[in-house]
């Protein structure tokens, strides 16, 4: 699995590099380096008023925050992977 978290200007004044470091934390307290890339992108194109863009594989998600992060990385990215 491919994730990229798009650090391009508009994301990074609204928490990219907070969003990086949930995911860093998250891929490693499930022991998931062997099965997720994590990549930084420039603009994925996909800007919302609220919140970072990520791009996992082919799917685009808008608005992550730091308080939305758990349920998306659960939701989006945990169990995809359970159930792998």
């Amino acid at each position: 699995m491919i994730v990229q978290v798009c650090i391009g200007s508009s994301c990074h004044l609204k928490g990219s590099r907070e969003i990086v470091e949930l995911m860093k934390a998250a891929i490693e307290e499930h022991s998931l380096q062997d099965e997720i890339t994590l990549a930084g992108s420039f603009c994925i194109g996909k800007c919302n008023r609220v919140g970072v863009t990520v791009q996992v594989d082919d799917d685009v998600y808008t608005g992550i925050t730091k308080e939305s992060f758990n349920e998306f990385f659960n939701d989006k990215i945990l169990s995809v992977i359970q159930r792998g």
